[in-house]
């Protein structure tokens, strides 16, 4: 059985301690603390991080991202290597890689690609198609929102479709950059974009991508 989520939650955190904890993310108003902080709460704490999707909870998540956010950034680091508490569902091995294998892929390439000197990981081909099972799962949500159609499409020509309706527009690449275009991060995907031009402008200009 694969470990990938393992994997990527060991990549971000050396990732993590070598840039520091203020260097940029691709995640807008983060730098790398903050990424490292909400990465923490998420998994350590399930009665703050409901906020993100429940308005009511909100508040109760920006107080405790305050309070990990002021941690020492070494403690931070630590604390994801080490993963989550003892009696977490997310110590289960099956869970950890439904939940996290998408999550730290993101947040591990939201570190590099905000680097001026990144350059596009080789990944291998079963952590490719993992990829594109999580993505041909999660599409429709990620692109409930969207202003066009759109169409996403590894090279060897699978697709999944995000959202129905015209004009249609086709994102073609590895299931790796798809992942990041359909989670928000378009200027930072390796992707080609097909279709007229005034709908891949309103894609582009979207704010609906991603979760």
């Amino acid at each position: 059985m694969s470990t990938f989520a393992k994997r990527e939650r060991l990549l971000l955190a050396d990732l993590l301690e070598t840039v520091g904890p203020d260097a940029e993310t691709l995640c807008e108003g983060w730098r790398t603390r903050d990424l490292a902080a909400h990465v923490i709460v998420r998994e350590r704490r399930p009665d703050a991080a409901g906020g993100a999707l429940i308005k009511q909870l909100a508040p109760r998540l920006e107080k405790v991202m305050a309070e990990y956010t002021a941690k020492p950034y070494e403690e931070l680091i630590q604390l994801i290597r080490t993963g989550p508490p003892r009696f977490s569902p997310f110590q289960l091995k099956q869970i950890d890689e439904a939940a996290n294998i998408v999550e730290f892929y993101v947040h591990t390439e939201d570190v590099r690609r905000a680097q001026p000197d990144w350059s596009p990981r080789e990944l291998d081909p079963v952590f490719q198609d993992t990829l594109w099972s999580r993505l041909e799962r999660t599409a429709r949500l990620v692109g409930r929102g969207v202003p066009t159609g759109l169409v996403l499409r590894r090279p060897d020509g699978q697709t999944a479709v995000a959202h129905r309706g015209a004009p249609v527009v086709t994102v073609t690449g590895e299931p790796s950059e798809l992942l990041m275009f359909a989670f928000g991060r378009q200027n930072a995907a390796k992707v080609q974009v097909d279709g007229e031009a005034d709908a891949i402008a309103k894609l582009h200009e979207s704010k609906q991508l991603g979760l």
